[in-house]
């Protein structure tokens, strides 16, 4: 069987409007999915308030044990506006006024007819050694910056920013992607409770064991079950991902008989 390193990622959202239940978070879902569709190992996904340790606390350790760490939010121009000052203590590194950065964000407010203000001109404090990461949608540029063998990635909170941003992050992780096809499948199952499909699940995962096989109960357990199934396969190839993801479903639905919707 061929094998891959996958490299690891953590995903560090930020901001106490996501503690607080203001804002649901999905960020760090699109993320997840970006990056495992690339052949990453999502293996954190964290959340933690807009407070200078409570950043720095987390980020260390995921420079310690991940391959890329995304972060998103922290990054405007306001007092609560941490991130970059985080990333910054945590790597032991100045903040510095990048040149590229304060052209960024300069453009932005001169397109729209705005002088350039002291808080605007926060948003381009980057840590030493950063490269600036281009918004095409927002006025925050975000930060890369390589700490030993792990990037950094640091993001805006708004996702329609953070989504515009993430294909050039993919193209700067791609040294270190494995070749591989991300595939997934899936399949809904009807009458059966989750609890009951579980043993067969258990048994069709076994003709895959390298795959992700889920169940997600999108109905009532037992009144009007309705469950379905996802199988995500990654492999040297695409035709091999479909075909390993497409035998866990094969081999689930002879089990079922004819409870498959």
């Amino acid at each position: 069987m061929e094998h891959h390193y996958q490299p690891r990622a953590w995903i560090l959202t930020i901001g106490n409007e996501l503690l607080i239940g203001r804002v649901i978070n999905t960020n760090a879902a699109w993320i997840a999915s970006k990056l495992t569709f690339h052949g990453v190992s999502v293996r954190r996904i964290l959340t933690v308030g807009d407070t200078i340790d409570d950043i720095v606390e987390a980020l260390s350790e995921a420079v310690r044990r991940a391959d890329i760490v995304v972060t998103t939010g922290g990054l405007g121009p306001t007092a609560d506006d941490l991130t970059l000052e985080a990333i910054a203590a945590a790597l032991h590194r100045p903040l510095v006024l990048d040149k590229e950065a304060l052209r960024m964000v300069e453009a932005f407010y001169a397109r729209r007819g705005y002088r350039l203000t002291s808080e605007a001109r926060k948003m381009a404090l980057l840590p030493s050694g950063a490269t600036p990461i281009p918004n095409p949608e927002g006025a925050a540029p975000g930060a890369w910056i390589v700490e030993g063998r792990t990037h950094i990635f640091a993001l805006p909170g708004v996702p329609r920013e953070m989504e515009a941003m993430m294909d050039w992050v993919i193209d700067r992780i791609k040294p270190i992607l494995p070749r591989l096809c991300v595939r997934e499948k899936s399949l809904l199952i009807e009458g059966v409770p989750e609890a009951v499909l579980a043993s067969l699940l258990r048994k069709a995962a076994r003709r895959c064991p390298r795959c992700y096989t889920k169940s997600h109960p999108k109905g009532h357990e037992t009144e009007r079950p309705v469950v379905e199934v996802r199988v995500l396969a990654s492999a040297g190839d695409c035709e091999k991902a479909d075909e390993e993801a497409g035998a866990v479903l094969e081999e689930l639905k002879r089990l079922l008989g004819g409870n498959v919707g």
